[in-house]
Parts: structure tokens; C-alpha cells; sequence
């Protein structure tokens, strides 16, 4: 029996815990389907656009060997809705929002991944601009 796995994030900068996590993400199914944030989702969440497009994100992610499938995620309260729409069996969320999606456990199964250590969006953009 075919499980889909729904994940989602900004993936803004791309870099090796993105890919590290949705790898693992897809581990947990046979079907990976992201939800990247859109911009306006971006602002509205951490104040600032992201530094690349939601079409250049989307196009990234997109082209990742592990992904099945995208679709734009323009609302966090609509994560339940996503989730029935795309069949999802498994959520898999970073472990840095551990807790925050159990009330989709009667919907699917919910899984928090660790992140990759020592490394993040914030953390390679305040690189660059050092």
C-alpha cells in the first residue's frame, strides 16, 4: 500500500538541512508532496520576504529527485485542508515546531524530524552578509 508524505516549508536559501530533511521526509513514504510558503505566508510569519521568489523556491524544490509533488502553502490554517487534499498518511515536520501539529494525528500520522545541526537560513544568510 502507497503512503504520501506532506511536508512543508520555505526553503528559502536552499542549503543541506533542506535536503537532508526531505530526504528523510520521503523516507517515511513512497509519495513526497511539499508546500512551499508563498511570499505573502513568508512576510505575514517572520516580518521579511524571503531572499528568493516563491517561483524560484517551488522551481528548487521541484527539481529535487526525492519530491513527487509541489503546490504553494498560502496559509498556516489551511494545513489541514492541504493534508486531505494531497491524501497525506504522514506529516513530517522540523522538530523546531515539535508539538504544534498533533491535532492532525486523527487526520494522519504526525512525525517531527530533527534538523541538521549548525545550520540554518538565518545562520547562512548572516554569513553572506558578513
Amino acid at each position: 500500500m502507497s503512503r504520501t508524505v506532506v511536508t512543508f516549508g520555505t526553503f528559502d536559501v536552499f542549503h543541506v538541512g533542506h535536503l537532508r530533511i526531505l530526504e528523510r521526509a520521503r523516507s517515511h513514504g513512497d509519495r513526497l508532496v511539499v508546500g512551499v510558503s508563498t511570499d505573502a505566508l513568508n512576510i505575514a510569519k517572520k516580518g521579511r520576504p524571503p531572499v528568493y521568489s516563491q517561483q524560484e523556491r517551488m522551481e528548487i524544490v521541484a527539481a529535487l529527485r526525492c519530491v513527487d509533488a509541489t503546490f504553494y502553502e498560502e496559509s498556516l490554517e489551511l494545513k489541514g485542508q492541504y493534508l486531505r487534499q494531497y491524501a497525506a498518511d504522514v506529516l513530517v515536520m522540523g522538530d523546531d515546531w515539535a508539538g504544534r501539529f498533533d491535532q492532525y494525528g486523527d487526520t494522519c500520522e504526525v512525525v517531527y524530524l530533527p534538523r541538521t545541526p549548525a545550520i540554518s537560513t538565518t545562520e547562512v544568510i548572516e554569513k553572506i552578509r558578513d
